[in-house]
């Protein structure tokens, strides 16, 4: 397994990919938010990103940008959007990035009242992205979300989506997963589209809000949950979403991830 950690977009990337290194981790999931990390400031620092990523021997994962509205009602703004996600994995692939985690559109305001017509948008989103992820040979890895994001939360709501697009994985957020939902939803994926697991999420939680807590202060049981994810034969990447100020709590989840994973 790979441990990964992500960057904090307000901070400059140079910066963070430093520190993420430090701190003993394998992959950089690099964010590609403002105000720090868009791919106009990314890749005016290209070269000496990949630098640093070869001196640290660091892989490189990709999550699309989070704080679009890739479905709002708003022609506008679904366009912008749009364009925001699309210029990322272009600079994605200036990056030489194989691997992109991608959030499915969102349900929000009046959307919650047309939920069929923002889901139809999400979908129409999905396959903008997909095609042009299939042009540049990145693979796309969509993640689940939570009942508050209104769509793409359930295991079998993913069933259409992969059938639809076929080289599509799954980023498995495993804090997602456990968050006003039922014990079983993480084991649905894993039984439903453990094959399609192409990256991992793993941060804690108490089953109400997405805290991303350091492990083993939530109540998700990451021993069984590894060892179910064992059984399919997954053993590629996995990011730590610990957003914790104080970063020892990260470095102490990698440690702790680290173990359960080679006793799961």
């Amino acid at each position: 397994m790979k441990y990964g950690a992500m960057n904090f977009p307000v901070r400059p990337v140079v910066n963070e990919l430093r520190e993420i290194a430090d701190l003993g981790f394998d992959c950089l999931e690099l964010t590609m938010d403002a105000p720090e990390a868009t791919p106009q400031k990314i890749l005016a620092q290209k070269r000496e990103i990949l630098d640093l990523l070869s001196s640290y021997n660091l892989k490189l994962i990709v999550h699309l940008p989070c704080f679009v509205s890739t479905a709002n009602l708003y022609e506008s703004i679904r366009n912008a959007s749009r364009k925001e996600i699309l210029e990322a994995l272009e600079a994605s692939s200036e990056l030489g990035v194989k691997k992109a985690v991608l959030h499915p559109s969102y349900v929000t305001g009046l959307g919650k009242h047309v939920k069929e017509e923002v889901k139809k948008l999400g979908y129409e989103f999905l396959e903008d992205v997909y095609v042009r992820a299939n042009d540049l040979e990145i693979t796309l890895c969509l993640e689940n979300m939570t009942s508050i994001e209104g769509w793409l939360f359930e295991p079998e709501e993913f069933r259409e989506v992969f059938k639809g697009f076929g080289n599509m994985k799954l980023t498995l957020d495993l804090g997602h997963a456990n968050i006003q939902t039922k014990e079983s939803t993480v084991y649905g994926f894993i039984r439903l589209h453990g094959k399609k697991i192409a990256h991992l999420h793993a941060h804690d939680n108490f089953g109400k809000e997405d805290n991303h807590l350091p492990l083993g202060c939530g109540k998700i049981k990451f021993d069984e949950i590894f060892s179910e994810i064992k059984k399919t034969g997954y053993d590629d990447t996995l990011t730590l979403e610990v957003f914790s100020q104080d970063r020892d709590y990260l470095k102490l989840s990698l440690q702790k991830a680290k173990m359960i994973w080679k006793t799961a």
